[in-house]
């Protein structure tokens, strides 16, 4: 097995490459927000509320929100069904100050591990072009290929937001992980 399984292939299918990039944004993002406690997911930048603890949230949320209700029309469960979303159109973000660091990375870590499967299962099926839930104003269906590269441009934001959120917390920088990283949470 590669030491950087989160690189997209040399060659490879439009399928391949697409999935590839995002899973190598994921796996950065996921590197960046690596094995940190409550205060250091807690910890803002300046001026500005986000915090990495935010960013894992929100992203478990764009994951389920991409793969179960753009893709599929299902409802999104829980917790963001119990939402406060009326009266905190940001709650994802706001409300993961109340979250301890094992609950955000075990609810990010589940929605990209359901994302995964439901992605692969999705292209082995009908491939790229195959229609989703989600439709457009004039009710044209959406392609898997769209959706899936909204959630790579959601990651390459992001990704960018963790970056300085965690050079901030401890001086964390880098592009990639490093070779052989593997999750702290996921048992290294």
């Amino acid at each position: 097995m590669s030491d950087t399984p989160w690189e997209p292939p040399l060659a490879g299918t439009e399928a391949e490459h697409l999935v590839g990039a995002l899973d190598r944004l994921r796996a950065t993002f996921r590197w960046k927000v690596d094995d940190l406690d409550d205060d250091g997911l807690a910890f803002p930048l300046g001026v500005s509320a986000l915090t990495l603890g935010g960013l894992l949230k929100h992203l478990a949320w764009v994951e389920a929100l991409t793969f179960r209700t753009k893709l599929h029309g299902e409802p999104l469960g829980e917790p963001w069904d119990d939402g406060h979303w009326d009266d905190d159109p940001d709650w994802e973000f706001t409300s993961a100050a109340a979250d301890s660091a094992a609950e955000l990375y075990a609810r990010y870590d589940e929605a990209v591990a359901h994302s995964r499967s439901t992605l692969a299962a999705a292209v082995a099926e009908d491939g790229l072009d195959r229609p989703v839930h989600l439709t457009g104003a004039d009710g044209t269906p959406a392609s898997l290929r769209r959706i899936v590269l909204d959630l790579v441009e959601e990651y390459g934001r992001h990704t960018g937001h963790a970056d300085l959120l965690r050079e901030n917390v401890d001086g964390r920088v880098g592009e990639d992980p490093p070779p052989g990283w593997a999750p702290a949470t996921m048992g290294r």
